[in-house]
């Protein structure tokens, strides 16, 4: 099973982006990682282990902001699918396939 953080926190004033950075940091802590910037993963082998995750996290909730918990099986997980925009960084060197007639 896979646990998905999402969340939308307000970072207006320093107190609040402190809370949000925060938040974060104790997702990173508890083993979460980060699939785009306010969107954290975590795998969980039961489903005990989830619910001990989510109730870190309840505990983690700072006082202002959103935050919403998927949970999704590693088959469905596995099916997602990613597009992602070409980078602007160089590409490594292109190999050519040899021929030999």
């Amino acid at each position: 099973m896979w646990l998905v953080v999402f969340f939308d926190l307000p970072t207006e004033t320093k107190k609040e982006r402190k809370a949000a950075a925060g938040f974060r940091k104790n997702l990173v802590k508890d083993g979460f990682t980060m699939f785009q910037y306010s969107a954290y993963v975590r795998h969980c082998p039961s489903k005990e282990n989830a619910d001990a995750h989510v109730g870190r996290i309840n505990r983690l909730v700072p006082s202002k902001g959103e935050i919403a918990i998927l949970r999704v099986t590693d088959k469905q997980f596995g099916e997602m699918v990613i597009y992602r925009g070409e980078d602007d960084k160089p590409k490594g060197e292109v190999w050519i396939q040899l021929s030999l007639f």
